[in-house]
């Protein structure tokens, strides 16, 4: 008796093929890499601060330093939560402590309130445990020739 016989296909049958589709496989994942493509900038979250120019150097940081940004309207981020002028002064050492960081960049835009700039670097300053702060800024371009 063959093997055809024991499981019931009929003499006059086609052989069954198990051959897998690809080619609605590769669409599918083609499609799904450009939807990724797309969407992939809109998800960057971040705030919007224009930072000035200057001749800088690069953050090179094993670990994520920690980030207060200060938009135009003078408005506090820690992170990308908005924190009152107040509050910030009161709960970033106990936040500056909850992360374990001891780097903090500030990130100010140009036309932020000087005010609002100047109390996040003396509140950053004068927390305890911060080994290193300093500003953000953007490298400025090389001149074209």
């Amino acid at each position: 008796m063959s093997l055809g016989a024991r499981r019931g296909a009929k003499q006059g049958d086609l052989p069954l093929t198990a051959e897998i589709n690809v080619t609605s496989l590769v669409d599918v994942a083609f499609t799904l890499l450009v939807i990724f493509i797309i969407t992939a900038p809109v998800l960057q979250g971040g705030i919007e601060v224009a930072v000035p120019e200057g001749e800088v150097t690069s953050i090179s940081s094993q670990d994520d330093p920690f980030i207060v940004s200060v938009d135009a309207a003078g408005t506090i981020y820690v992170g990308e939560t908005p924190v009152d002028r107040e509050v910030f002064a009161e709960a970033f050492p106990r936040l500056l402590n909850a992360a374990g960081a001891d780097m903090v960049y500030i990130r100010a835009d140009e036309g932020a309130v000087y005010g609002s700039v100047f109390h996040v670097i003396t509140t950053v300053a004068a927390a305890e445990g911060v080994r290193v702060y300093g500003l953000v800024g953007e490298q400025i371009p090389a001149p074209r020739r």
